[in-house]
């Protein structure tokens, strides 16, 4: 699994000697900010895709807050953010819609009518989300931070899990190929 995140990662003396994170060096240089174990990977995908819900361009700004934070892996924290996107972000929020509807007792007949999207004209599209949002409430408001606390726990998990699974296979490839030997 290493491999395959090395090929895609950024090596960690670049991103230190970016003109634009110079003066962030001093914590840029904690180990398991760019290590690839499993404790940093899985807590980097958790809190990429807890982040990945925050509205707005903030996610991998806070994704890599709270890496540096919880020291946990940098770029694999930012980059578990791009799974929300324009495709996925609206099925999401429904999502989280209706968890929030389901924990604040507000779950009604009238919850296809909030989750309509607004005619959005070239110029009012911000107060025309805007107004949307703050007629979802209380439900989007409890429904996000938990779907995200679910993904993040569900991811780290899922990582944790995985990466076992493949360190056991590859123990046991080593020892069928020391056996036929």
């Amino acid at each position: 699994m290493r491999k395959l995140f090395r090929k895609f990662l950024p090596h960690h003396e670049t991103v230190k000697s970016h003109r634009w994170l110079r003066p962030f060096s001093g914590w840029l240089h904690h180990p398991n900010l760019w290590h690839l174990h499993r404790r940093s990977v899985a807590g980097g995908v958790a809190i990429g895709l807890f982040c990945g819900l925050i509205p707005g361009p903030l996610q991998m700004i806070s994704a890599a807050l709270l890496a540096i934070l919880f020291r946990v892996n940098l770029p694999v924290a930012a980059f578990t953010t791009l799974y929300t996107n324009p495709f996925t972000i609206l099925p999401l929020y429904v999502v989280a819609y209706e968890i929030g509807a389901w924990i604040s007792g507000e779950h009604s007949g009238n919850a296809k009518v909030h989750l309509s999207f607004p005619k959005i004209h070239w110029h009012n599209w911000a107060g025309a989300l805007w107004d949307w949002f703050i007629a979802m409430g209380k439900p989007i408001l409890f429904g996000l931070p938990l779907l995200a606390i679910i993904l993040s726990i569900t991811g780290y998990f899922a990582v944790r899990i995985a990466w076992r699974l493949a360190v056991m296979w590859k123990w046991h490839a080593r020892k069928q190929r020391r056996t036929t030997q």
